[in-house]
């Protein structure tokens, strides 16, 4: 069944060179690259789902719990802002810390331990004795939040054939809009039932996951290769191989081998912006960035302007701003058909093109149009950006190279986190000094230039080997 076997071979002090590292890189590439989807990848994709799926029920447990919180501790409203600040400024040190460490150490080997900090986080906050010691747990456990999800698309994009790499990532990103209408729903019946704690003992039970996904996935082969260890990499290869039915098999077509002189040594974050990669890093930051303000501006916001601004009952203002979760949910679905089909410039332009115009349209008409109205308009707002917000973990580990591909679509996550602190505070500054026309202007504006911005310089990567990209 195997092709291509190692072509390891050592100097006389027993070193592996790097001549010889970077040719069995291309090999176990190419013969990644011409593999059709396999029972293999669904097995593993449905694996790292499910753990990308409890990564985001951890996250938005906080929205659930904080209205019992702010009773139960008699918190200020600047009190309660610092519980959910606590997490994203974890979550933006996670991003860039697991991802380097992901670089270092393993896709695989990282992800483990991620889930050992977000489960013992979960466990220790349900019996928080006090409001600061809860932040430092929410501060402890939002380290792993921000690592999962870089380090998770870097994972599954190295295991992945380029003519449906973007859509199964697109399907990986789904996983997470779920896991945010699981926790809803959970939080619906459990709070109630068994307490606020109930939900941080829940959110404890990914620790069986650390022990599962060694046993049901393996480690990146092209992460392998790379460390000189090309011949777990290639058994790993003719594992997926043996899956793909024998027909099928003979039917492949001939390795294509992508030869790179480039050092695959392992950089420094420095990397990021030298050699012809500054302009790439810039364009995803920008995407980056764009799609966070928006996203969580209007998902944050949403259900206290029904309220505030729109003069809505609280149970009915919180009914709509569940809507918009599920729009979220709908815009992947969408970003799954349309990703490798339209190429990821096109898909992520008319995106936030499709969330700019709902936005502009509010921005002229602002108060004088009713509720109902505003619901639909940002649930096409809301659907449209979660295509590009999902885009950004299918684009940003693509236009690396194998090396500095993990610290990338760290770095990018990190954006993210930022953007989701900065957002929500631009919007309440334009509340105060000026009105809810001025915030959907500003969601018009920020959606309008992160359009131009991939429009007219992001590169496509649709359909390309990650060795061909990164060349």
């Amino acid at each position: 069944m195997m092709e291509l076997s190692s072509t390891i071979e050592q100097n006389d002090a027993g070193v592996v060179t790097r001549a010889d590292t970077l040719q069995d890189a291309a090999a176990i590439s190419a013969r990644i690259e011409r593999l059709p989807l396999t029972r293999w990848h669904t097995r593993v994709l449905g694996v790292v789902g499910f753990v990308h799926m409890t990564d985001a029920f951890d996250a938005l447990t906080i929205a659930f719990v904080m209205p019992v919180l702010i009773g139960l501790w008699h918190l200020t409203p600047a009190d309660a802002g610092w519980l959910v600040s606590g997490g994203y400024v974890g979550q933006t040190i996670g991003a860039l810390a697991f991802s380097a460490a992901a670089e270092r150490y393993g896709r695989l080997h990282v992800l483990r331990w991620i889930l050992v900090i977000l489960a013992l986080g979960s466990l220790a906050s349900a019996y928080a004795p006090s409001y600061a010691i809860f932040i430092a747990l929410r501060f402890f456990q939002g380290i792993g939040l921000g690592g999962e999800s870089p380090v998770s698309a870097t994972y599954m994009n190295e295991l992945c054939p380029a003519k449906v790499r973007g859509r199964l990532i697109f399907i990986l990103q789904s996983t997470f809009a779920l896991g945010n209408l699981i926790a809803a729903v959970a939080a619906m019946w459990l709070i109630p039932a068994y307490g606020w704690q109930a939900m941080f003992v829940v959110g404890a039970l990914p620790i069986l996951l650390a022990v599962i996904l060694p046993r049901t996935a393996p480690e990146s082969p092209r992460w392998l290769a790379i460390n000189g260890r090309a011949a777990e990499a290639h058994r790993i290869v003719e594992r997926i191989e043996k899956s793909v039915p024998a027909v099928d098999y003979a039917r492949l077509p001939a390795l294509n081998i992508v030869r790179t002189t480039a050092d695959e040594a392992r950089e420094s974050f420095r990397a990021l912006f030298k050699r012809g990669f500054a302009m790439r890093t810039t364009v995803v930051w920008l995407m980056a960035c764009c799609a966070s303000l928006t996203t969580y501006g209007i998902l944050v916001w949403l259900p206290s302007l029904y309220r505030t601004v729109y003069h809505l009952p609280l149970n009915v203002a919180l009914r709509y701003g569940m809507v918009s979760m599920i729009a979220t949910l709908i815009g992947t679905v969408i970003g799954v058909f349309v990703i490798d089909f339209l190429g990821r410039k096109k898909t992520f332009s008319i995106a936030f093109l499709g969330a700019a115009i709902p936005m502009l349209y509010l921005a002229f008409s602002g108060t004088r149009v009713p509720a109902e109205q505003v619901l639909v308009l940002a649930s096409i707002s809301v659907a449209m950006i979660a295509i590009v917000q999902c885009g950004v973990y299918v684009y940003a580990p693509e236009v690396y190279p194998t090396r500095i591909r993990a610290s990338g679509a760290g770095a990018a996550s990190a954006i993210t986190r930022v953007s989701s602190v900065v957002g929500p505070i631009i919007i309440g500054g334009l509340l105060t000094y000026l009105n809810v026309e001025a915030v959907f202007g500003y969601f018009a504006v920020v959606s309008l230039v992160g359009s131009l911005v991939v429009g007219a310089f992001a590169l496509e990567t649709g359909g390309r080997m990650l060795d061909e990209i990164a060349a």
